[in-house]
């Protein structure tokens, strides 16, 4: 029996067509960017080439991408030089960011270089704009505002251009995770009033171990890895060539086929919506699933029994690959820190499945039929 894959927000499979355009620079273009001689010269080439179409689709200038390993790093980085660069005192973030922004502030306040406040959530897992106002009206210090554009749990989706106006009104900076929404969604950050935004390849069909972090270039921040004067004195260490131009191959596809993929993808999560209500007895889901929510997202509560608690892993053995949550947290005895920040973490069991271009229906199908005799 085939494997279903519905666990694409973890990350999702290389497209062929980024593994072509990934292979001469792990080929015969070896040369290290740093280096003057021809080999060298043509891996900066397509870098820098990388960059610009990057810029380009995001609708930012060139120089304020920059290029890392990932999400998690990106936002360490942004994170770190809003507090010790931009001068932050106080951090205002929600209770259901991914751990990459989670732990960071946590650490952060326990050193005690700033302090931290948790932004109220409305009932369906949306961010509390009211009460962010209120917090940085209140607030003597200066602030830096992180939240996430999607959950990557849950799927909700906060406006980040209301947050951003808002931040601006009130001299804060803003830092949105927008992993799971790079990629996935169109961009214009030459009128999204944000500081830090964020990338991974890997979640848009790309490879793993390469990310972006946009730095507008209203600011000016220090590097968080010393070493080298690669990403224009701003990341040290040899980049990641081949991952670099995949992520731009990666990004490229993505938008030229946003319009076709989006409808198709949406409609999977939709159709197994309604056939789990129709099909499941007590099934319920978690966020803003039919609103302001990720189309690639479907979190699902089923009631707790005997059975239920063992039901990622007789997803498993029936070849079906999903999560009970984040990627980060699936194996974790604690479970989901989001559902809990929802307050539903007694009321039944979750499991995510997260859907791609290269699902189908009759994937949901036998997932649905499993989960009738699973139950």
């Amino acid at each position: 029996m085939e494997r279903i894959y519905f666990d694409n927000a973890a990350t999702t499979p290389l497209d062929p067509r980024v593994l072509e355009a990934m292979m001469p620079y792990l080929t015969t273009h070896f040369g290290n960017p740093s280096s003057i001689y021809s080999y060298g010269r043509e891996s900066r080439l397509a870098i820098e080439t990388a960059r610009k179409k990057i810029a380009g689709i995001l609708h930012a200038n060139p120089g304020e991408i920059f290029f890392t390993s990932g999400g998690t790093e990106s936002s360490n980085t942004a994170i770190i030089a809003a507090v010790r660069d931009l001068h932050c005192k106080k951090i205002l973030t929600s209770a259901i960011e991914h751990h990459a922004t989670m732990h960071t502030v946590e650490h952060l306040a326990r050193t005690g270089e700033v302090s931290l406040e948790y932004i109220p959530l409305l009932p369906d897992g949306h961010i509390d704009i009211g009460a962010l106002e209120q917090l940085l009206i209140g607030s003597p210090e200066k602030c830096l505002v992180t939240l996430m554009h999607a959950n990557n749990e849950i799927g909700n989706i906060t406006d980040i251009q209301t947050v951003g106006r808002l931040c601006e009104k009130y001299n804060a900076v803003f830092h949105s995770d927008t992993v799971q929404t790079v990629g996935h969604f169109p961009f214009n950050l030459h009128e999204l009033p944000v500081h830090f935004i964020t990338g991974a390849a890997h979640k848009f069909h790309g490879p793993k171990g390469t990310g972006i972090l946009y730095v507008s270039d209203k600011i000016k921040i220090s590097p968080l890895v010393h070493g080298g004067s690669q990403e224009r004195n701003m990341r040290a260490g040899t980049e990641n060539v081949a991952g670099i131009v995949g992520f731009a191959r990666a990004l490229e596809l993505a938008t030229e086929q946003y319009e076709e993929d989006s409808k198709y993808i949406r409609s999977l999560k939709e159709y197994m919506m309604s056939e789990l209500q129709a099909r499941i007895p007590s099934v319920s889901f978690n966020g803003d699933p039919s609103g302001q929510s990720l189309y690639t997202v479907l979190s699902v509560q089923l009631p707790r029994s005997d059975k239920s608690e063992m039901l990622l892993f007789n997803l498993d053995i029936n070849n079906i690959c999903a999560s009970g949550g984040s990627a980060c947290t699936s194996g974790a005895d604690a479970g989901s820190h989001v559902i809990r920040g929802l307050g539903k973490h007694e009321d039944g069991v979750t499991v995510r499945f997260s859907f791609s271009r290269s699902n189908t229906k009759e994937e949901v199908d036998r997932v649905i039929g499993i989960l009738q005799t699973i139950m």
